[in-house]
């Protein structure tokens, strides 16, 4: 349905198509229960491409959506993640605390360097992303007295989950706990992107200086989107922290940023399942060729990258998507 064949209520009713849950959603999230029948072993590596999926999912958000190209993104996984283990380090252990508090800190940050992200596009926004990741990351690793700096943080202990599960070896509760809180985020992104503040973020990736014109403060929006990014990063961020009892400088490095932004790309960025299914592909691919060569994996995943990037530039759910539109004929 085209926007422009009503003004008023054309937006309202493509929204409302767009919130309908279809079929071959609820089929994606019932495959996420595939691994605790058929792959029970691959648990571990099955949480953490559930963290990583919320991860690229809150990158989806700031630069799918509304156009904002980050390339320090990793600074609020970080910062989530170094909350929720200082916090066990010293006494409280609690889980859902850990993550609540790792999504305001990463929030509270995020807000605050938005107002220098929205008065910015393109290279120059880049360069301002990765130069507040690099001080972050830095930061860390000179505070070695609170984060442990090149060592990594040590002395995280998590509780039970609720008093009652608590985090075992074989990564079924790891699992479980990721893949909840993924779900909870994804319906968070879902309700935000299919609402007419999602329509706003689309317009301000298109053109932001125009958008004002019609109502939409673009610096505004850009500020509470990064802020509701930032938040879901550092959630992510706790998460890993909470269910590996270690935080290491890693989490704020510009590579974790890097393979997120990689990952984007590879499922399909501004389409909400391209993270997640983005995540699964490189990280199922980086454990498969880790183990045929360690030393010379990151050669077999650049040639993918590359081969996804010339058949498919949209991702592989935008050429999903394609083939069934060509497939489907025009309505």
């Amino acid at each position: 349905m085209s926007l422009t064949t009503d003004p008023v209520s054309g937006p309202y009713q493509y929204l409302k198509a767009q919130s309908r849950w279809r079929v071959l959603e609820v089929a994606f999230w019932l495959c996420t229960l595939l691994p605790y029948f058929l792959f029970p072993n691959y648990l571990v590596l099955a949480s953490q491409i559930a963290i990583t999926a919320l991860f690229a999912l809150s990158l989806d958000l700031i630069l799918g959506y509304a156009g904002i190209v980050s390339l320090g993104h990793a600074a609020f996984f970080g910062l989530g993640a170094y909350a929720a283990g200082i916090l066990s380090k010293h006494g409280w252990g609690e889980p859902i605390t850990g993550l609540i508090v790792g999504g305001v800190i990463a929030a509270l940050v995020g807000y605050a360097s938005s107002f220098i992200i929205s008065r910015f596009r393109h290279l120059t926004l880049i360069m301002i992303t990765l130069g507040l990741g690099l001080l972050l990351h830095e930061a860390a690793n000179s505070a070695h007295f609170l984060t442990g700096g090149a060592d990594g943080l040590q002395g995280v202990k998590i509780w039970k989950i609720f008093g009652l599960y608590g985090f075992d070896l074989w990564g079924y509760t790891a699992y479980t706990y990721s893949l909840i809180v993924l779900f909870l985020g994804f319906l968070l992104a879902r309700r935000i992107t299919n609402s007419p503040f999602g329509l706003a973020l689309r317009g301000i990736r298109e053109n932001a200086v125009r958008m004002p014109a019609i109502g939409a403060p673009s610096h505004a929006h850009i500020r509470k989107i990064y802020t509701i990014s930032a938040a879901m990063a550092g959630v992510a961020g706790a998460l890993l922290a909470q269910t590996t009892e270690t935080v290491a400088l890693e989490v704020l490095s510009f590579q974790r940023s890097a393979d997120t932004l990689v990952m984007l790309v590879l499922g399909g960025a501004g389409m909400l399942y391209g993270g997640i299914v983005g995540s699964a592909i490189f990280m199922i691919a980086r454990d498969q060729f880790s183990g045929i060569n360690p030393q010379y994996w990151y050669f077999w995943i650049g040639l993918l990258l590359i081969v996804v990037v010339m058949v498919l530039p949209n991702g592989v759910l935008g050429g999903l998507k394609k083939l069934f539109t060509t497939w489907r004929g025009p309505s």
